[in-house]
Parts: structure tokens; sequence; C-alpha cells
């Protein structure tokens, strides 16, 4: 058996990896991008130590398969990183698959959990598919290495009953998995570790308010260490908007909308079936149907560019503290800090900052240098509060999915 462990974090646009030692913490020894997949040229990140590459790509990538195929011939080629030379030294792939159903952890790959995968791609057809693609790609091509799949879901199975349960017909419901289900679990999860650790508490014994802000964006009230609510639903598509995504609307307006919302979308493959509703709520709505930009750090800027982007960012900040407010009531007021992760969370200090002073009346402050300055490379989480001890704590943390993925990996094999 190899000595390393892959973890792959693939989407429709990009595939991100990164190598990792198998030891207790993990250690990074490369990471590897390939953005634009949908919007040609690609482009490809690579650093292994201090050497950091970006380029485009001059090969034809169409496919998340494709760059996944580039990464790794791209590092096993590499004489530089020696330590994997071939699929020989890897032990383990992990893969971060969006919606696990009623998963509550994460599973090795076999004929059973991926076909029990393969049928829920229908409840994720824009997020499972991309992933499952490259499992099966591993399965049929590095079939000595195991692959793990972690599941975004599977951090909320914690949900109490009345919040993952919609009031329609039960029946109906339980027969084809209707209900809350929550995502960016794992990063939740490296949150949730990574805070607890930060505050000197045992997990379960940790309450916050945390905030995944990206270009998809939920939020999470996690109490004694487990999820009690979370943004997202039965999709990624609820709660709050993205860059293009519309989050909460009232449930009736795509059919006001259009009356070819039921139709499958021109996107539909044989293997991949989109409505025109979800095309639209997924990926033509967001800050990019307001602005013209999915690119939050032109939005989110002193003086707005246009009454536009001003729109497009005071919808996002109402939306976030509607649900500050009401995870702060279910924790009871005991909050030990209100945390901001994701893209968008841990580099828009103008974001933080705006949400923090609307949020004084729960007792939080912010230190506006400590705020602007944002945290350094390798400082997992900094606190930015002002008077500490008077109400929660604000933290930001740079949240890692792969590395929370192999991190587990580790501990469930040591």
């Amino acid at each position: 058996m190899g000595k390393y462990i892959l973890a792959v974090n693939a989407g429709s646009s990009s595939v991100k990896v990164t190598f990792y030692t198998f030891e207790s913490p993990p250690q990074a020894i490369a990471d590897a991008q390939v953005s634009g997949i949908t919007a040609p040229p690609p482009t490809l990140k690579y650093q292994r130590g201090p050497v950091k590459i970006k380029e485009e790509l001059k090969e034809k990538i169409n496919t998340p398969q494709d760059a996944f195929k580039y990464i790794l011939h791209r590092c096993f080629n590499d004489p530089e990183l020696s330590e994997v030379a071939s699929d020989r030294d890897l032990a383990y792939i992990c893969h971060r698959v969006v919606h696990g159903g009623d998963y509550h952890e994460a599973v090795e790959i076999n004929d059973e959990t991926l076909h029990h995968l393969e049928a829920l791609e229908d409840l994720a057809p824009l997020h499972n598919f991309s992933a499952l693609e490259i499992v099966r790609l591993c399965r049929n091509e590095l079939p000595s290495v195991t692959s793990v799949t972690y599941f975004d879901s599977a951090f909320h199975q914690t949900l109490p009953v009345h919040v993952r349960t919609y009031p329609i017909n039960q029946q109906v419901a339980k027969a084809n998995g209707l209900r809350k289900y929550g995502f960016h679990g794992i990063s939740y999860s490296f949150i949730l570790r990574s805070v607890a650790q930060f505050l000197g508490k045992p997990q379960e014994q940790t309450n916050m308010i945390a905030m995944h802000i990206g270009s998809g964006a939920s939020m999470c009230a996690i109490k004694e260490g487990k999820s009690i609510d979370t943004s997202m639903g039965l999709t990624p598509l609820a709660g709050l908007p993205g860059a293009t995504r519309s989050g909460d609307i009232d449930p009736s307006l795509v059919f006001h909308y259009t009356s070819e919302a039921g139709k499958l979308s021109p996107g539909s493959t044989k293997e991949m079936h989109i409505s025109t509703a979800e095309e639209i709520l997924n990926k033509q709505s967001g800050w990019k149907a307001l602005t013209g930009t999915t690119d939050f750090s032109k939005i989110a800027v002193e003086d707005f560019p246009s009454e536009a982007h001003k729109l497009a960012f005071d919808i996002l900040v109402d939306r976030i503290l509607g649900y500050i407010g009401n995870y702060y009531l279910k924790l009871g007021g005991q909050v030990d800090a209100l945390v901001f992760a994701g893209g968008i969370g841990e580099k828009s200090a103008l974001l933080r900052r705006t949400l923090v002073e609307k949020c004084q009346c729960l007792g939080v402050a912010i230190d506006a240098k400590a705020n602007d300055k944002g945290p350094e490379d390798k400082e997992t989480v900094k606190d930015i509060s002002q008077g500490a001890g008077k109400g929660p704590r604000v933290l930001i943390c740079q949240t890692n999915e792969q590395f929370e993925m192999a991190y587990h990996t580790v501990q469930s094999r040591v």
C-alpha cells in the first residue's frame, strides 16, 4: 500500500486536489487546481513547497474528468514531486461529494455504495455528478487505491426532526427523500474542530454561528458541537444567495418567470437531467444576475461601482443578518463565536465589518485593524474581536475541506 493521501474536490468548472502525508496531522506536499473548465481557456494553479505556478493550459479540457487526469499526469511526472510518482504511492483517494442522502459518515466506495450514490444524483444533479464521474474514473483506472467519499450533508444528520421536515405530504416526502439535508458540512466540521481548539473548549461544549460565505454561501447553528440548523435545504439552492444562485425565493416565482420551468434545460444530458427551473435558479441568478460579475471582491468595495453592486451587497448582508438573528435565538443567546469562513468570509473585511456593526445589539464588536489585516497565510483561526468577554467572539477561520478529509482518513485508520 502507498503512503500518501490524495484529497479531491471536484465541481462542474474546477477540480482541486491536494497530496498529503499519511500521518497525524497530515502534511500537504502539493496542491493543484484546474479551473475554467466551462469557461476556456482552463488555468492551472500548482504549488509544491515554496514553488508556485500559474499558467493557461493549451490542452483540451472539457470535463472534470479531463482536468483530474491532467493533474494526475502532471504531478506523477514532476521530478521534484518524487513522493508520488504513480498511483502505487497512494493509499487513499478522498472525494468530496455534496449530497450523501442519509449517510452519517464517510464510506469506502464499492459496488453497493457507488450504486446508492448514483441513485442520489437526481437530488443533486448539478453537484454530485462531477464528483461521481471522478469516483468512477478512479475505480476503473486506479483500482489498487481505496476511494473514500466524504459528504457535505453528513455533518447535518443531527438536525432535529422538526427542522429537517418540510410541511408537505409525508408519504411523498419519505418516498422521495424530500427533506432538509444541509451542505458545506466538511467545511463546518473543520471550522468546529479548529475553533473549539482555538477557544480551548471541547467540541461538545462549543456553540457558534458559522458562516461559509463563498460563491456558494451557507450558515450553520452549532450547539454543543452539533448542527441544529443550517440555511441550505434539500439542495444547496436554499438559503443565502450566491454568485449564481438565488437562495430563498417564493417557490412559485419560477413558474411566473417562465412557462418552461418544468421542462428539461438545454444543459441536460443523457446522464444528468436538469430542469429549466434548476438552471435559472442555480446558474442565472445571484449577484451575477444583478451586477454581471460573480467576483464578490468587485462588489464589496467602499465606493460601489453602481447601484446594482450596492444592491447585491445589501441583499447578502440582509439575508445573513436574518439567519444570525434566527440562530442566536435557537442557541438561547449562548454563542461562543460568530465565525466567518469561505473565500468571501475570509477575505472581505467590508462584509465582516458591516455585519458586525449591525449585530452590536448582540454584544459583538470588531477590532478595525485586525479585521482589515485579516488572517496570515498559516493562521487557521484569527480573533478580530474588540473587548473580548462582552459578547460572542468574532473569528475568521480559514477553512480547508481537503485537509479535513485527509485528517479524518488518518484518524479512522490509525
